[in-house]
């Protein structure tokens, strides 16, 4: 089974990265950006195959390594 986990900060936490994509896009002549921010994406394949076992599996590495969730948000996503 395959697992996607997309980890972005949380609202109001600064993000020096989406600052630095934003001003370099409108470097680039894309003046309509209003706001960037960047994220992680993390794939995984796992041996479990039933979709809410994989799902708590794949929350609980979020929750002890994967995601500082004092900073940021994660979503976990089965892919099948």
């Amino acid at each position: 089974m395959k697992a996607r986990v997309t980890i972005t900060l949380k609202n109001g936490v600064l993000d020096p990265q989406g600052k630095a994509i934003e001003g370099a896009l409108k470097g680039l002549g894309f003046a309509g950006v209003e706001g960037a921010r960047q994220g992680k994406i993390v794939d995984l394949v796992l041996a479990e195959t039933d979709p809410d076992k994989a799902r708590a599996e794949v929350a609980a590495m979020c929750e002890k390594l994967l995601a500082n969730t004092v900073v940021e948000n994660y979503a976990v996503e089965i892919l099948g």
